[in-house]
């Protein structure tokens, strides 16, 4: 009643997580869609100009450029599908792991303060990306036949255990797998930055509208948002490498036969 009243401390939910269009006539263009294209332009001018003139010595920007290709290539892409299938598949790797971390990490740039993955669409837009290429791998290495078949009837289980495997098998792969890769990327970032949210309009409201000890117990708040921010970006930089990984290994089981 006293929100209502205009009166009281109102806490975030996820109304603040629908952003009015930046254009009056484009819905659909706020400001997270120009962080991700803002992001693309970012990301190909880095690597862009960390690749353009490489040197035995290298550069601040080419030892960073080629840290990243260089852990990426390696642990998520060659030792995860192997030497021989993995180059193939490592610009996707690559690029979804430099986007997704990039646009994690825009929750907590000052001015930005806000994750572009907190938006379901775009979890939901890179899963599509990713659940029609490790299908597709499959189907293309077994066969529609044998890899429905290797999916659901994986050797050396006993006959009658198929009854309840097969069917947990099929909706594990087609349908829970990009429901928790989507759903954990978007859960995680907008459960972040609701609490990144909380601790700092928190402290503020503390600050400027309480009294006595209450200004005092407002410098908590702000330390709490201090350091969940530190929290944050670990946890932004690791779902991008999470949802990377995930993506490898669906792909490397995809092209096995006992998957």
């Amino acid at each position: 009643m006293l929100a209502e009243e205009g009166e009281g401390y109102t806490p975030p939910g996820s109304g603040d997580f629908k952003l009015p269009p930046i254009i009056e006539n484009l819905e659909w263009f706020t400001k997270p869609y120009l962080m991700a294209l803002i992001s693309v332009v970012i990301l190909v001018a880095f690597f862009y100009f960390a690749a353009r003139k490489p040197t035995m010595v290298p550069s601040r920007l080419q030892f960073a450029g080629e840290g990243i290709y260089g852990f990426v290539r390696r642990d998520l892409a060659r030792d995860i599908i192997g030497s021989k299938d993995f180059l193939k598949f490592l610009p996707l790797i690559f690029s979804l792991f430099i986007f997704i971390a990039l646009n994690n990490v825009f929750g907590i740039i000052p001015f930005i303060q806000f994750p572009t993955m907190s938006l379901i669409g775009f979890p939901i837009a890179l899963t599509l990306i990713v659940w029609v290429v490790y299908n597709w791998v499959g189907i293309r290495r077994q066969g529609p036949i044998g890899y429905f078949k290797n999916m659901m009837f994986p050797p050396g289980v006993p006959s009658w255990v198929y009854i309840l495997l097969a069917p947990l098998e099929l909706v594990s792969t087609v349908f829970v797998r990009p429901l928790t890769l989507s759903l954990r990327l978007f859960a995680n970032m907008f459960a972040g930055h609701l609490l990144l949210i909380v601790f700092i309009l928190g402290g503020e409201y503390m600050l400027l509208e309480g009294e006595g000890l209450v200004k005092v117990l407002s410098i908590g708040a702000f330390a709490m948002g201090i350091v969940m921010t530190f929290f944050e970006l670990l946890v932004q930089v690791l779902q991008a490498y999470i949802f990377a990984l995930l993506t490898a290994l669906y792909i490397a089981g995809a092209m096995s036969e006992e998957h």
